[in-house]
């Protein structure tokens, strides 16, 4: 039904492009120096004559989420912010011969479990009849189930993090890893 589809992968486009911040997923840093993911965005404020972007980890977005509690957030300068979107149709520069650019954070092109050697806590995708399911996490690594299919629980990122700060075990959902792929 799904195999053989790949998900569309993560590029980064320059937050200055976008008009709404709030809760995307974004990577900063600065060209040819380096790069730190897994961070959510606030809208864009503006001090003086620069605009920033309020960046929280994801560990604390969820927690003033699920919590509705105010939160320190660094301000980072809009232009050394990237916004996560997944762009279908994008043709990678590795899969051109070309190796990618120190100007911009690297592109993310999905990959499948079985060629990763752990998995626990990565980003996950899964794909669905109409589309892709994101905003998931892997809480076991491949395994075989009782039936012989190769499977993976994942849970959502909410109950990932819920997980960190509270302790409240998710519920995973058991998927077949042919529907799966990793960020």
């Amino acid at each position: 039904m799904t195999t053989g589809r790949r998900p569309a992968p993560v590029v980064p486009v320059p937050a200055a492009r976008l008009t709404s911040l709030r809760g995307r997923r974004v990577i900063v840093g600065m060209p040819g120096l380096g790069w730190r993911g897994d961070l959510r965005a606030d809208d864009a404020v503006v001090h003086g004559s620069r605009t920033y972007v309020p960046v929280l980890t994801e560990q604390d977005y969820y927690r003033a989420e699920t919590e509705q509690l105010e939160v320190f957030a660094p301000l980072v300068p809009i232009d050394r912010v990237w916004v996560e979107e997944t762009l279908p149709d994008v043709v990678p520069p590795s899969r051109m011969g070309k190796p990618a650019p120190l100007d911009a954070p690297p592109q993310r092109d999905p990959v499948r479990p079985e060629d990763v050697h752990s998995i626990i806590g990565r980003r996950v995708v899964q794909l669905v009849p109409d589309g892709e399911v994101r905003d998931l996490r892997a809480v076991t690594e491949v395994y075989l189930s009782d039936a012989g299919d190769s499977c993976v629980r994942v849970c959502t990122e909410a109950e990932w993090y819920r997980w960190a700060l509270v302790g409240t075990i998710p519920e995973p959902t058991e998927l077949p890893t042919d529907r799966v792929w990793l960020e």
